[in-house]
Order: structure tokens, then C-alpha cells, then sequence
């Protein structure tokens, strides 16, 4: 591959709902322009950005693969995300590192699920996009109709759409695009043009009309000169377009069929011609020395490289693709890893073009490159210079919220768990993972099931680590409503020195701390030096739970009396006697659960806010109240955790995925004595079974 300066750059990331045809539309890029020799497939497994044994088995995109594509002396870095809800954070991590989008649309489907939630997150970047409507040549496919839905949408927006490329035919018959800017029609992949077809002739016309006029509101200049002239040149047409394509007012349509590379030329031709290069991208900053500066994209400028993958590779090993903002790099240079504090050597620079990587003697500013090996870098890491240190700001990724208990298959994986999800967490910005402290079990959190599941496979597949999943429990709490008190007195007698304490206490709820032990002995009936046995016997107690397995607190214990043996007393004893009296005496305390209450924001369409407030009653919720913003109601509710481990998938149900949710812990409140009880009767058969064995 050529070696690119920052001008001839250009970074573009693909997004849509899956399945609109953006690996294809990668594919024939590559073939178009000599790159490959022929056009691979997704379902034959034979395209260049899946080449994962994961993405192959699904037959969808499950990472981010860099797709760059060299066309008349530019170099267009394609970053192919994928569309599937539950790999969004693929999808972020893509746009965080673009200067532009190219949000596809299927020409059947029209606006999906997934084109929204693209547009939402290049709304995130403020990034200038354009819009393909794609597969034109499928059956049923309608240019007019799905247009005037895009247009709507735009509108819906506050930015206009501008037609660039009109169809030659349609469906199985669509062999062409007619290119408003330079007036001529491309035929097949492009390499031939012609004239307009008669027939387009004078929609063409119309839509250049059109055309101009937006390119005058660019600049004054173009405005006062097409006011006298009443038309504008090519070249002043691209740079008056260039202006409110990258101001973000205007939103560009094109129409293309990625499966049989038509109209992919003239496609290539506008991404150059009206999208940014690094130099003209929305502006970036990192933290520096002394608060916040502008990185500028030169070579001369001091170094800023951002992280924004990382993938183990069983036969490279780690591989890291980083975005240089400002400066450049050099093969086998050394670089500091500022939120490392470590310096790593660049030992094998490379370009990555799917799986095929291309050797690189430097990165110039703003291109996107992959070095391996690394220690101790990952995914949202800064390179700079260590007398300049630089930190650039990791994007904000959606929350994981969708959570599973696992375990190791065997003892064998055991032993690895921890460090095998520390290292998925890693390479994937939205992965999750805990011990909770309550439950004693290890959480992974993600996107939804098809992503635990993929972690899970590249767990077995990658590291070569079982794991199995179940639902986890939900973290539940054991407290007292009223004041009580007991008394237990232990002895045991085997021949030779016996067991012997007893212990007298009160409880009573402590709203204060979690745990208030208190001393109020008086006389002689029992030492003092006993007390923190007893303490201890009862922490332990209320760390194990008292009735129903989970950590108890609020409590406070008081203990005013009981008797020793000057012989057979010795701490174990009283740890016991001090145990059974405290649990004695909690079944005398009014025992409740208390269950984690989540504040929860669902954000829906209008029309689903009923459905979804009906849902949220059925799960035990309490509606705090309503936000609305442009066609969408956010519904702020307190909700159980307990009724919420499955609403990832329950919330994209009911809205046909258009809604979404986040939720914070809120408070513990006591749970109800119909669903407490079962509880609580589970807890006890478990324990007499493990009695028994």
C-alpha cells in the first residue's frame, strides 16, 4: 500500500440496522478498486471484514473490521460496524475514531430500528453523514417511496436531504446512477459513464436545481455569484456542498446495490469529494498539563494516538488499532501510554484490511493503524510523548444491562475465569463483569443474550475456557422490624474437658450503620474477654444471613448477661452460644427481606408508552413520572431489581426495538411476604440438604 499524507485520508465508518448491506457494500469496494480479485459473500464466509469463526457461524458482523480502500490516489479507511443491537458498542467505538458516516438504508425495509439508533449515535459525535439507500436490486425495491421516508426522518431532525444520485431502473433492473453534481450517469460497478437517460432527464435537472441552491448557502461568495449567474460551476458546486454537508445541515442520498457493485464508483467519488479529511473533521481535544487542548492534525503537532480496539489473536497475539490525531509514527518507535504510565514499542506497525495485514513504515496524522504485541495497553489507552503528556477521552458507551451468573465448566477453568473475562472486558467497552459481595457470585453484564453468548463462545474458543451461565441471583437483604431478645447456653460433654457458654441479648433495628455492638454486663456472671467471640460469631452470622441466605445489617445487639464455667468455658463455645441466640432472636424480630429498588428511564415511541407503563405496573413498578422530546416518552419508574433481569430483551419487544432503558441502584425496600416466603422456604430446603450430605 501507498503511503498517505493526512489531506488524502479520509476515515468513514459504515452503520445501519443489520442486514441493510454494509459488508457487501465494504466488499465491493475492495473489488471495485482492484483491491481483491473477486467479490467475496457473507453467507459462503468468504467477505473480508467478517473473517471471525463467530461471525461466520451467525452470518452476521459481531466486531468492527478496518476496511481501507485506495481510489484515484485517496486513501478511504472504511470502518465496517456491525448493525445488531447487542453489538452497539462495536458500533461506538467505530464512530469515535470516523471523521464521517454513511448510514445505509435497505430500499424494501426503509427507516429500521437500527438507522436511528445509528443516526442517535453520529448525533453523539457530530459527525456529517451521508445516507445509501442499498440493495436496489432486490425485489420490491422502491427508490421514491423509501426517499420520501429518509426525507421525513431528516426533517424530523431539523437538517434537510439533498438527492445526489438517482436510479437507472430498479429491482432487477437497476443498472445505474445518474451523478447530480458532475450530470452524467454511471453504468454498473461505475467505470463506464454516459449520458442521462432521456426518461431521468428532467428529474435530473430538478434535482442539480436543487442542488445549487444548497451549495450557495455554503458561502456568501456562492451565494451572491449564483444570485447574478443563476448557476454555479462544478468545482463551486463541491465546495459550497462541502460546507453544509460537514455544518451537518444538509444529509446527502445516494442509492446503490452493494451486492452487484452498482453505483459504487460514483459512491467513491462523493465520499471524496464531499467528506472531511482529518484536517477539515470536527475538531478534538485531550487533557494535557494544563486542562484541555486542541490536537491538530499534523505531523509536526505533538503526538496523540487513541486506542479504540483491542483483539487477541491465537496466532499474533494481542493486536491494538489505534487513531493518530495528531502527529506521527514511526515503525519500532517508542511511544508512553499516559494512563499506563509505560512505555511500549511499536515493533510491528501495521495496516489491517480485514485479517490481511499490510506492513507500515509510518502513520501519518489522522490514519488509523494496528500494532501487536503490546503489554500493557488497552482499548481507551492514549499514545503521546512522555514529555507531552496527552489523554484523550474515552466516548460514552451504553450501560450493560443485561446480566448472567457463570460459573467454570470444570476446576481446571476455575482458575483462569477471572483473568479471561478481565481480558473480554477489555477488548469490549460494553462488557461487565463483578463478584457480587451479597450473592457471592461472579455477574457478566452486556447488551442483551446474543452478546453474552458470544462472549462466552470466545471465551471457549480464544482462552480455551469453559464457562456455563444462569440467572443470578438478585442481591437481597435480611433486616428486623421490632426489638427482641434471647438466650442460648451451649455445653457439650466428651469425656475430659467439656463446652460451656451461655449467652443473654437483645436486638432491635439500627437505622444509623449497618451493624452497633454494645456491651451492658453487670456483675460477674460472665467475662468481658468473651465478648469478642461472641461479636465475631454474630458478624459472621449476619455476613452469612440469619433465615435466608443474603447479608443482614441495621442491626444492633446488646448483650446484658449469661454464664461461664471456670473450666469448660472457652471462646469457641461462646461463639457458638452468642451465634444461636442471635439467630433466636431474629426469628423473634419480625425478619424481613429487603430487595434492591432501581430507579429505571425507559425511553420509548409515544405510541408504545401505554404498553410499556402496563409492563412496568405488571412488574411490581412505581411511575415517577413522564419526560417527552420529539415523538419519544422517557418513563421514570422505581422498579425490583428482581423483575428486571430480562427486561433487555422484554423492553425491545414491546417497542419493536425502538425503546430503550438505563437504571441505578435507588434503595432496599422490604419485599412482600407472598414472594418473600418462597424465598426464604428455598433457602431452608438447601440448607437441610447440604445437612444431609
Amino acid at each position: 500500500m501507498k503511503e498517505y499524507t493526512t489531506e488524502f485520508i479520509r476515515n468513514i465508518a459504515l452503520v445501519s440496522h443489520g442486514g441493510a448491506g454494509k459488508t457487501m457494500l465494504a466488499e465491493a469496494f475492495l473489488h471495485v478498486t482492484g483491491a481483491t480479485t473477486r467479490l467475496g459473500k457473507v453467507e459462503d464466509g468468504t467477505s473480508a471484514s467478517d473473517y471471525d469463526d463467530e461471525e461466520h457461524r451467525r452470518k452476521i458482523s459481531i466486531y468492527t473490521s478496518v476496511i481501507p480502500v485506495e481510489h484515484k490516489n485517496y486513501k478511504i479507511n472504511f470502518l465496517d460496524a456491525p448493525g445488531y443491537t447487542d453489538f452497539v458498542g462495536e458500533m461506538v467505538s467505530a464512530l469515535s475514531v470516523a471523521d464521517g458516516a454513511i448510514i445505509l438504508v435497505d430500499a424494501v425495509a426503509g427507516i429500521e430500528v437500527g438507522t436511528e439508533l445509528a443516526w442517535r449515535y453520529c448525533d453523539q459525535f457530530n459527525l456529517p453523514r451521508f445516507i445509501v439507500i442499498n440493495k436496489m436490486d432486490r425485489e420490491n425495491a422502491d427508490f421514491e417511496k423509501v426517499y420520501a421516508q429518509v426525507e421525513e426522518f431528516i426533517k424530523l431532525h431539523d437538517k434537510r436531504a439533498i438527492k445526489v444520485h438517482l436510479p437507472i431502473g430498479q429491482k432487477h433492473d437497476f443498472k445505474g446512477v445518474v451523478d447530480i453534481i458532475g450530470m452524467k450517469s454511471y453504468l454498473g460497478d461505475g467505470k463506464t459513464t454516459g449520458d442521462i437517460p432521456a426518461e431521468l432527464k428532467e428529474e435530473a435537472e430538478k434535482a442539480h436545481f436543487t442542488m445549487v441552491e444548497a451549495a450557495a448557502e455554503g458561502e456568501d461568495e456562492l451565494m451572491e455569484k449564483y444570485l447574478e449567474n443563476g448557476s454555479l460551476s462544478d468545482e463551486e458546486m463541491v465546495r459550497g456542498l462541502e460546507d453544509v454537508v460537514y455544518a451537518g445541515q444538509f444529509v446527502p442520498i445516494f442509492c446503490a446495490a452493494g451486492g452487484h457493485e452498482v453505483g459504487t464508483i460514483a459512491l467513491l467519488n462523493d465520499i471524496i469529494d464531499l467528506m472531511p479529511s482529518p484536517i477539515n473533521a470536527v475538531k478534538r481535544t485531550a487533557q494535557g498539563k494544563d486542562g484541555a487542548e486542541e490536537l491538530k492534525p499534523s505531523n509536526q503537532s505533538p503526538l496523540a494516538a487513541y486506542v479504540w480496539k483491542t483483539t487477541a489473536d491465537p496466532f499474533v497475539g494481542k493486536m491494538t488499532y489505534f487513531r493518530v490525531f495528531s502527529g506521527s509514527l514511526q515503525a519500532d518507535a517508542h511511544v508512553w501510554n499516559q494512563p499506563k504510565g509505560a512505555d511500549e514499542r511499536m515493533s510491528s506497525l501495521h495496516f489491517q484490511r480485514g485479517k490481511e495485514m499490510l506492513p507500515a513504515k509510518v502513520v501519518h496524522a489522522g490514519d488509523i493503524a494496528v500494532v501487536s504485541k503490546l503489554t500493557v495497553t488497552s482499548t481507551g489507552d492514549t499514545f503521546c510523548d512522555k514529555g507531552h503528556p496527552l489523554t484523550i477521552e474515552k466516548p460514552a458507551y451504553p450501560a450493560a444491562l443485561y446480566r448472567v451468573a457463570i460459573a467454570p465448566k470444570t476446576q481446571a477453568d476455575a482458575a483462569k475465569i477471572s483473568t479471561v473475562l478481565s481480558r473480554l472486558s477489555e477488548e469490549d467497552m460494553t462488557l461487565v463483569w463483578q463478584n457480587d459481595p451479597a450473592t457471592h457470585e461472579t455477574v457478566l453484564q452486556g447488551m442483551g443474550d446474543q452478546h453474552i453468548d458470544v462472549a462466552v463462545h470466545r471465551a471457549q474458543a480464544k482462552f480455551q475456557v469453559g464457562i456455563v451461565t444462569h440467572e443470578p441471583k438478585v442481591p437481597y437483604r435480611e433486616g428486623i422490624t421490632k426489638k427482641a431478645a434471647a438466650q442460648y447456653r451451649h455445653k457439650k460433654q466428651s469425656g475430659g474437658a467439656g463446652q460451656f457458654g451461655e449467652v443473654h441479648l437483645r436486638i432491635e433495628p439500627y437505622m444509623e450503620g449497618d451493624f452497633d455492638f454494645q456491651d451492658a454486663l453487670v456483675g460477674m456472671n460472665l467475662s468481658r474477654s468473651y465478648l469478642p467471640p461472641i461479636e465475631k460469631s454474630i458478624r459472621a452470622t449476619m455476613e452469612r444471613g440469619a433465615f435466608a441466605g443474603y447479608p443482614m445489617s441495621n442491626v444492633r445487639v446488646i448483650v446484658y448477661d449469661g454464664k461461664e464455667h471456670e473450666v469448660d468455658s472457652k471462646p469457641m463455645a461462646f461463639e457458638i452460644a452468642g451465634r444461636e441466640a442471635f439467630k433466636l432472636a431474629v426469628h423473634d424480630a419480625g425478619p424481613v427481606l429487603f430487595e434492591p429498588i432501581m430507579t429505571v428511564r425507559v425511553t420509548c415511541p409515544d405510541a408504545n408508552m401505554g404498553d410499556v407503563m402496563s409492563d412496568l405496573n405488571t412488574r411490581r413498578g412505581r411511575v415517577q413520572g413522564t419526560e417527552t422530546e420529539r415523538g419519544n416518552t422517557t418513563i421514570i419508574a422505581h422498579v425490583p431489581m428482581a423483575e428486571m433481569l430480562k427486561y433487555t430483551t422484554q423492553v425491545r419487544s414491546i417497542t419493536g426495538g425502538r425503546g430503550y432503558f438505563s437504571m441505578e441502584f435507588d434503595h432496599y425496600d422490604t419485599v412482600p411476604s407472598h414472594i418473600a416466603g418462597p424465598i426464604i422456604e428455598a433457602h431452608k430446603k438447601e440448607m437441610e440438604a447440604k445437612k444431609e450430605e
